[in-house]
């Protein structure tokens, strides 16, 4: 099958050609269109339940993550100079597009009580800009009977003083997203080179949005690094500038098709699609090494160059199939969990490298047929002194030692395995980041200083309309979970519905500090009709700057709702659940459950689901990738002794492998569940090129085991030692990534690597010339 079409590839090679050509421009046209990914990564699935829950609440309540904080520390805030900087700074920021409402201390509000017209009117409290300090100094004094905006805008203790910046959420989850950033960044550049203050900033907007730019950058860089890796690897194998065009012209094409399937598939490039192209020329240049090592070893004994072709298809193109077959199902197999990330990876990424192959075997053919035969130089590295007693070497420990090879091997396997045991599941949204970056010490700054920027939302439903205003009940168990709230090291300041309340129950007793406080029944039959105008006003121009809004924005329209916000810190997927699971209890304790509903969600809930959604699917994953390799192998070779010794070599490395990420402290987390499943598809090639070969070359030798083996390991070693450094040199630029996730797939994939091409060779062998019965 294989030799006839080796010959027809060659008959009608301009078909072929012409078909990739128009194919690559076809994909093309659709790889141009290809677009960042802004809008929150949806790890988990549309209908689970706590996505469900936050769905519902983003459609009655909005979306969480649109506000940007931004933050500074000084004690002089208050001087003419500072403060009228940052009154000109709010004007500023509220001119960038898609602005919907800036909260900062210039623009603090106060209520007054008018008992003619029985309602609340909002007034500044500040009046800048200010020409003195003394007038600066008389509003400072109002701003600070104010408990309402303690630890919201300003720490005391720390002389931190933050700015709430919300936009509109779909120019936050737009392309225009970056630009929007940039006009906010020189709006503060001013202000810090006119206050010389050191300027933080955070919030889930501005932490996407820098690693979505900090993605497409390394995107490009990783693929040009890959491709120059790639490049100086073949001329130094093969010492021939047309192959290197040849191979680099393989990848350019399944870069171009991989960029393509994402926008046919509807898919934007995210932190783990961005990883697709660089992978597409890792994995399609060895296709190219496979293809030309053979080709170079059948000129050599028929000096024809259409023999020779004819021959790399017949025996070598099974061998490409099934090592891109089992490459892709590493993959795909993340196509099978439930996670929509991984499902858009799993599926780019195995149609792609499925289609290399037909790339591989419909381009190289007929390139060659054009090309001048290989001269001498270009054959030399068949024969390599230096590989070639390596290999004589692991032969004859191999047959001679096998007892220590197994002992070896089981001495590693348990001390993998203890390693194992010691692996974390555990993920923070920015613990990809170096701990010096500004990204994390900012958001370390703010959860110092200000709780935290991660959104946690308490939704209490009273099942009934108008529940919440029927009587005090409601607002002393929420009185009673506010204190709850702030209680928790892991919270920042709740914001809600009472809080409103109590601004207005201060502002009721003109001011007194101490009125800021829950009400009580009676205090509230006397505030209630205050509250009565749900538009209490400013003026025309500020009607929504007002404190007084609050009780808009934190109740439904049916008065039965309300929600608590408050910011947590990024305590990570290990100790979140411990605390939701606290803080259900605490609800649970609060609130009476035959006349309350209450859930917890917003985006922390959904990060941790999604987290643990990804890790579940790398176990998924690994089942299916194993089961279906499995298959194909048993289906390749027909035996099952062979297929358990073919198994054998490559989950020794995957042991080896998550072991050292248990003893150097790697946390198995979104960003590393890759390694083990593509690792697995990638490594299993070499056992593929190994027992293919030992296949062929049984015949030769009367089906004899060990002799056959002796000339497997000689004929396939230098290929199989080429091939690995290829991909291990293709692996390791991303050890040069600005995320540890993606620093951590680089040297743990090429460790498997290593360690595989090392178990191919030598405990393949072993197994083989032990449990394969042969003459």
């Amino acid at each position: 099958m294989w030799h006839q079409l080796g010959k027809a590839i060659l008959k009608y090679k301009v078909y072929f050609l012409s078909f990739l050509f128009i194919a690559t421009i076809f994909m093309g046209y659709f790889a141009a269109q290809v677009k960042l990914s802004y809008e929150f990564t949806k790890a988990i699935p549309e209908d689970n339940p706590k996505f469900v829950i936050y769905k519902n609440f983003v459609k009655k309540f909005g979306v969480d993550g649109t506000t940007i904080v931004v933050g500074f520390q000084t004690d002089k805030m208050f001087t003419t100079p500072v403060f009228n900087d940052l009154f000109e700074l709010h004007h500023q920021i509220k001119k960038i597009p898609g602005v919907t409402e800036v909260l900062s201390i210039p623009f603090a509000y106060t209520l007054s009580k008018d008992t003619i017209t029985t309602r609340f009117l909002a007034q500044k409290v500040f009046h800048a800009p200010y020409t003195t300090d003394s007038a600066l100094f008389a509003d400072q004094k109002v701003f600070e009977q104010l408990p309402f905006y303690k630890n919201l805008l300003y720490n005391p203790s720390t002389h931190a003083y933050m700015m709430a910046i919300s936009f509109i959420p779909d120019s936050i989850n737009s392309a225009s997203r970056s630009h929007l950033i940039h006009l906010l960044e020189d709006q503060l550049n001013v202000f810090t080179k006119h206050t010389n203050l050191a300027v933080h900033i955070s919030g889930l907007p501005y932490i996407r949005t820098i690693l979505a730019n900090r993605i497409k950058k390394e995107m490009l860089w990783f693929l040009m690094g890959s491709l120059f890796l790639s490049a100086i690897t073949l001329l130094l194998f093969f010492r021939s500038f047309s192959a290197t065009l040849m191979s680099l012209a393989v990848v350019a094409m399944g870069v171009i098709w991989s960029l393509g399937t994402m926008v046919l598939l509807g898919q934007k490039i995210t932190l783990l699609t961005a990883l697709i192209p660089p992978l597409v020329v890792v994995i399609g240049i060895p296709n190219c090494i496979y293809f030309l090592n053979k080709y170079h070893t059948a000129y050599n004994e028929t000096q024809d160059r259409d023999k020779a072709i004819v021959q790399m298809v017949s025996k070598m193109g099974i061998v490409t199939l099934f090592c891109n077959l089992t490459a892709a199902i590493g993959f795909f197999v993340f196509a099978f969990t439930k996670s929509p990330l991984l499902k858009e990876f799993g599926w780019v990424s195995g149609i792609n490298i499925m289609a290399l192959f037909f790339i591989s075997l419909f381009f190289i053919p007929p390139v060659l047929s054009y090309l001048a035969p290989p001269k001498a130089q270009h054959v030399k590295y068949l024969d390599n002194p230096f590989l070639t007693s390596i290999l004589v070497k692991i032969e004859k420990y191999t047959f001679k030692h096998t007892k220590w090879v197994f002992s070896i091997t089981l001495l590693l396997v348990i001390v993998s395995i203890l390693g194992v045991l010691r692996i974390k599941k555990e993920a923070f949204i920015v613990d990809d980041l170096p701990k010096k970056d500004k990204l994390y010490t900012d958001l370390k700054w703010f959860e110092q200083n200000g709780g935290g920027v991660m959104p946690l939302e308490i939704i209490i439903d009273t099942k009934k309309r108008n529940g919440l205003l029927r009587s005090i009940k409601p607002l002393e168990n929420i009185d009673a979970l506010q204190q709850y709230l702030v209680q928790q090291p892991e919270l920042g300041r709740p914001l809600g519905l009472l809080e409103g309340i109590k601004f207005a129950k201060q502002s009721f007793y003109d001011g007194d500090t101490i009125a800021y406080s829950a009400p009580t029944a009676t205090e509230m039959a006397f505030i209630a009709p205050y509250l009565a105008m749900a538009n209490n006003k400013v003026n025309d121009s500020n009607k929504n700057q007002g404190p007084s809004q609050l009780l808009n924005k934190f109740i439904d329209s049916a008065k039965q709702q309300t929600r608590v916000s408050v910011n947590m810190k990024d305590i990570g997927s290990a100790q979140l659940p411990k605390f939701l699971t606290r803080l259900d209890s605490a609800t649970k304790a609060i609130f009476d459950s035959t006349k309350y509903n209450i859930q917890i969600t917003g985006s922390s809930v959904t990060f941790l689901e999604g987290s643990n959604f990804i890790i579940k699917g790398l176990g998924e994953s690994i089942f299916w990738a194993f089961l279906l390799i499995a298959i194909c192998m048993l289906f390749l070779f027909r035996s099952f002794p062979i297929l358990i010794c073919s198994l054998i070599p490559n989950l020794v490395p995957l042991l080896i492998t998550a072991g050292v990420m248990g003893w150097v402290g790697i946390s198995l987390k979104p960003s590393t569940v890759l390694v083990f499943s593509v690792a697995l598809g990638i490594a299993i090639d070499v056992t593929i090129r190994f027992l293919i070969n030992y296949k062929q070359e049984l015949q030769k030798f009367d089906h004899k085991v060990h002799p056959t083996l002796i000339q497997t390991i000689q004929h396939t070693g230098i290929s199989i030692i080429y091939t690995s450094l290829v991909l291990v040199a293709g692996f390791v630029i991303f050890c040069f990534s600005e995320f540890g996730g993606t620093q951590a797939l680089g040297w743990l994939t090429s460790l498997t690597l290593v360690v595989s091409t090392l178990t191919n060779l030598i405990l393949l062998p072993a197994l083989i010339k032990t449990f394969i019965k042969g003459k």
